[in-house]
């Protein structure tokens, strides 16, 4: 029995694609839903084209009502019934209470080497920070923001010259590399954490 795979997305979901893409071959899960906070988000139409159910949860009516809007969101997954909930640049902070419900079930992909510079603005920040490294993290999603176990990493050497932009353009196809990998393991419970060196 495959296991059932939610993702949840804010903008075109190029993290997204590349999980479908890899669940489109032999893999052990299979995606059940496309989730968005935006009902304008690009990757909807690309989920759809690809036959993956979607749905959207519009952030903005429930401004200052983060309960409510996690509410809505739940009620879309539960329906969906996920056995996995991967976050592909879901760019709105989920609280503790989402999160206990969905414990050991979700996964994220951030733009940093963890615990490195969680939070925004990672490329920038490692560039101020004078890394010769820099990669992108799997891991579990605790409420603690970006502390949750690690379950994969890639690396790779900044570059004389290089700027934010760069760095994540160059960093893009790592994490369409590394997610993959890592779901494709944590969907048969392997933990076991999955190196890049690029």
């Amino acid at each position: 029995m495959k296991k059932r795979v939610a993702i949840l997305i804010s903008g075109g979901g190029s993290n997204m694609e590349a999980l479908l893409r890899d669940m489109a071959r032999d893999h052990p899960a299979a995606p059940v839903l496309v989730l968005a906070n935006s009902p304008d988000a690009g990757g909807l139409a690309k989920a759809a084209a690809r036959g993956v159910a979607t749905a959207s949860v519009d952030h903005r009516p429930y401004k200052g009502d983060r309960a409510r809007f996690e509410a809505a969101l739940n009620e879309k997954l539960e329906q969906a019934a996920p056995d996995i909930i991967c976050l592909a640049g879901f760019m709105r902070i989920l609280t503790p209470g989402f999160i206990a419900r969905w414990q050991g079930k979700m996964l994220n992909i951030h733009p940093s080497i963890l615990p490195l510079f969680r939070g925004l603005h990672t490329h920038q920040r490692a560039l101020e920070a004078g890394m010769a490294v820099h990669g992108c993290t799997v891991h579990e999603v605790t409420g603690e923001l970006d502390g949750g176990p690690i379950l994969g990493q890639a690396v790779m050497p900044v570059q004389a010259g290089d700027t934010p932009e760069t760095l994540a353009k160059r960093l893009l196809p790592l994490e369409h590399q590394l997610y993959p990998m890592v779901l494709r393991r944590f969907a048969v419970g392997d933990s076991k954490k999955v190196s890049i060196f690029a």
